[in-house]
């Protein structure tokens, strides 16, 4: 395994992480509702996907 002769600056280290960021995720907003949703997936806020009820929602008392 290869072993480094000199030890590496921190602007060396820190000039090759510069490309490794989070990034959010896209959002979309619902069809039904109008809350922002991942892609993909049924909204928790009222249960509906591509506009066809997926999950029925508990109403809160």
């Amino acid at each position: 395994m290869a072993h480094p002769k000199h030890k590496h600056s921190k602007t060396r280290r820190d000039k090759r992480r510069t490309h490794y960021k989070a990034t959010a995720p896209t959002t979309a907003s619902c069809s039904n509702c109008g809350s922002s949703v991942l892609y993909h997936r049924v909204c928790p806020e009222c249960g509906f996907y591509r506009g066809k009820l997926a999950i029925e929602k508990k109403a809160t008392a």
